[in-house]
């Protein structure tokens, strides 16, 4: 028995074409098919006519809604689809009486074929062949040579989740671009099957102008696709994108794509935005040497910090990605963005508030978490006051600016000393930390403590600094 494929007709003020365009669709040689035609909320004759035709037709299907665009028309009428096989057809267009059957001969033979398509003719204002390029990968990353009407599964519409329905003005390369993600292939048919519709206001026209906001949607949506055989994103000179992606490489690791959005919290060397949920770290732009170095000799701080934080697990807010951007192997911007931590507290916060609720207990914790990361082997070279985190009980504590850590197989007492290096805090408090560190290690408290006051005090002397002491 042979499948059922469903044509489906998206109408919006259509009406005088539609009747052209549904003569053509029943004009089929191959059989089963139905028609179901969606009116997006035509203010023309247009869903009169599509009733008419179900009147006079047990193949065709009309359904109204609201206008809400050709991509959720299209939805509409494949969730309505009884098809194993989907075509669309635009209102204004028209297929060859042999098209499906030829398609359908290909596609059944052949489960690694993905879509048929076919050559197809341009009408209306124009009359000539629509010359489409061979397809590949590659050349599908950069623009579409894929029309509208091509037959495809409707299990594969199913698993890339359907027409996008953003306004993203080429909802079809998008959906192509989806359905190659799930692997195969296109097939085009060497014959003239499909006409299609050139007028003054048709929206192959109109999208001229929105080459950015189609750009941009390209790159949001279908990242790996493009790197993967752009070797960077898509550019507004599209078909210049591999070309500038050899000078101008881009990677990226992890799922994130709003890197620019968000409330600056810190902007100084580093930005740091907040946003969603998220904390983005955008790295000062290296100098022309430490670019050559991040870009050819040794890792970024984003893949750094993205890696050390994985290493690390609970100890830091959980990591989401990273991003590195180089000019000619040149590492010019990075960035890494992990979940916002809870801890809403600095140890600033401990050290300019002698009266912090709960002081000297979070002065416990933050002690026995230094015994851990010594434990661990992380020595973090910049264990400073705004770098560890604390919640209000000091139930969790947790470390940032993490591309400075270095990690020990087993790392030397003194060593694990200088974490407290950096903590310029009173002598009462530094009293507490020693002692909750020397705790969990089995050490002399008051050793500990002396070293750690000590070693302080000739650093600080040097640095002009007693008063931490008094």
């Amino acid at each position: 028995m042979k499948p059922l494929v469903s044509v489906i007709v998206p109408i919006y003020n259509a009406a005088p074409y539609l009747e052209e365009t549904l003569d053509s669709i029943l004009a089929s040689t191959y059989r089963p098919i139905e028609v179901v035609m969606v009116d997006d909320g035509s203010r023309d004759a247009s869903l009169v006519i599509a009733q008419s035709y179900c009147q006079l037709h047990t193949e065709c299907q009309v359904i109204a809604q609201e206008n809400r665009g050709v991509s959720a028309a299209r939805n509409t009428a494949i969730n309505a689809a009884k098809g194993v096989y989907i075509l669309p057809v635009d209102a204004d267009d028209k297929i060859s009486e042999t098209f499906i059957e030829k398609a359908i001969n290909v596609i059944e033979k052949d489960k690694d074929i993905r879509m048929v398509g076919c050559r197809c003719w341009m009408f209306g204002a124009v009359d000539k062949e629509w010359r489409l390029p061979k397809f590949s990968h590659s050349l599908l990353a950069r623009k579409n040579m894929i029309p509208a009407t091509t037959l495809y599964r409707k299990a594969d519409w199913e698993r890339c989740g359907g027409y996008c329905e953003e306004e993203i003005y080429r909802e079809d390369w998008d959906f192509w671009l989806s359905m190659m993600e799930l692997g195969g292939t296109f097939y085009q048919l060497n014959e003239v099957l499909f006409y299609y519709r050139i007028s003054m206001g048709s929206r192959r026209v109109l999208a001229k102008g929105h080459k950015k906001i189609i750009v941009d949607a390209i790159n949001r949506r279908h990242p790996e696709y493009i790197r993967k055989h752009l070797g960077g994103p898509l550019h507004y000179h599209r078909s210049w994108s591999r070309f500038i992606n050899f000078f101008h490489s881009e990677k990226q690791v992890g799922n994130y794509s709003d890197w620019e959005k968000g409330e600056i919290i810190y902007n100084k060397r580093n930005t740091l935005r907040s946003y969603n949920g998220f904390i983005t770290k955008q790295f000062a732009t290296p100098s022309v040497w430490r670019g050559i170095l991040y870009g050819w000799f040794c890792s970024s701080k984003a893949k750094r910090s993205y890696e050390y934080a994985h290493r690390l697990d609970t100890l830091t807010p959980q990591p989401i990605a990273y991003r590195e951007v180089r000019y000619c192997g040149v590492l010019r911007e990075s960035w890494y963005v992990c979940q916002e931590s809870e801890c809403k507290y600095t140890f600033n916060d401990l050290i300019h508030n002698k009266t912090f609720p709960n002081r000297e207990l979070i002065l416990q914790a933050i002690g026995r978490f230094t015994a851990e990361l010594y434990l661990r082997g992380v020595f973090h070279q910049d264990y400073s006051g705004g770098n560890i985190l604390f919640n209000e009980d000091g139930s969790k504590i947790e470390i940032i600016d993490l591309n400075r850590i270095k990690f020990y197989r087993k790392m030397p007492l003194k060593k694990g000393l200088q974490l407290f290096e950096r903590l310029n805090i009173d002598k009462e408090a530094l009293s507490i930390l020693g002692a909750t560190f020397a705790q969990p290690l089995g050490l002399d408290k008051d050793f500990v403590i002396d070293y750690i006051i000590q070693h302080r005090w000739k650093k600080h002397v040097k640095q002009g600094i007693t008063n931490l002491y008094e």
